[in-house]
């Protein structure tokens, strides 16, 4: 049995123990390392690589300034991560995807992942849990890759300890060689292949294929399937390139997106701190 699977079978056990109230939760388990008001919110861009030690990093975009800042993750919960943006559904449910039932048959809610400390290299994190019934939520101690990686699943806000963003200020990264898929401003985007090109009838154009559109983004009319164009005038060649040209715009303008939708070219202009609502607003590319 692994480690992840064994801490989720005792999390079904303390999930039940905490609904029907036959376990009281301690939350002095472990103090945040600063105050949650002094989180900054983060949205999950992507899954990469140190170019140095080819560790596995995740990639968050600071909904503030734009700036995209990583942070050493494992390679199980980065495959995890990958799974979960690109929409994979697997035949029987995997480690993350199990905690997430349990928190559902709990009638559990995850509303907020912190990732709120770093002390000698090592992540701290917690999942911030909403319960039916109780009033406060529970903070529960965690590894921010196990953390980040049911956030993605579930929907909930991710909130990051600024000494965290200036420690990964500098850091190194890039894409994955293949099998590329990145968020950004609510949008995911993945490369565009000869299939899906015929598939949805794209046109002969360069540009990065929408598989899933959420918040303002979609309110606006961006819909899955769509074919970004261009990102404030360039043409983002693959889907890190399209979060790069997102951060490139500067702190106080807006993102403007010209795509292809329908036979018709389209424009919509966001804001740096657009963040995605929950899961079940979503709307995914199914081809």
């Amino acid at each position: 049995m692994t480690r992840l699977t064994l801490l989720a079978g005792l999390a079904l056990a303390a999930a039940w123990l905490l609904h029907t109230g036959s376990l009281k939760a301690d939350n002095d388990q472990r103090d945040l390392g600063v105050d949650a008001d002094g989180l900054v919110e983060v949205e999950l861009a992507t899954v990469g690589v140190n170019p140095v030690t080819r560790s596995p990093v995740v990639l968050l975009r600071n909904l503030e300034t734009g700036d995209v800042v990583p942070i050493f993750i494992g390679v199980a919960e980065a495959r995890a991560i990958l799974l979960a943006m690109q929409g994979e559904e697997m035949p029987r449910p995997m480690t993350h995807d199990l905690f997430g039932n349990v928190l559902s048959a709990a009638d559990i809610t995850l509303e907020r992942v912190l990732v709120d400390d770093l002390i000698d290299g090592t992540y701290l994190g917690m999942l911030e849990l909403r319960i039916t019934g109780r009033e406060e939520p529970l903070r529960v101690d965690s590894r921010p890759s196990d953390a980040l990686a049911l956030a993605v699943r579930a929907g909930a806000t991710i909130l990051v300890a600024p000494k965290i963003l200036v420690a990964g200020e500098g850091m190194e990264y890039e894409g994955l060689e293949r099998d590329q898929v990145v968020t950004a401003l609510g949008i995911t985007v993945v490369e565009v292949t000869a299939r899906l090109r015929d598939a949805l009838q794209l046109p002969d154009r360069d540009g990065v294929l929408v598989n899933r559109s959420r918040g303002r983004a979609a309110e606006l009319g961006l819909g899955a399937g769509s074919l970004i164009l261009e990102v404030n005038g360039r043409t983002p060649d693959s889907p890190m390139n399209f979060l790069e040209l997102v951060r490139q715009t500067d702190d106080d303008a807006r993102v403007e997106i010209r795509y292809w939708q329908d036979g018709e070219e389209h424009t919509l202009r966001l804001d740096h701190d657009e963040a995605a609502p929950a899961l079940d607003e979503e709307s995914r590319l199914e081809v």
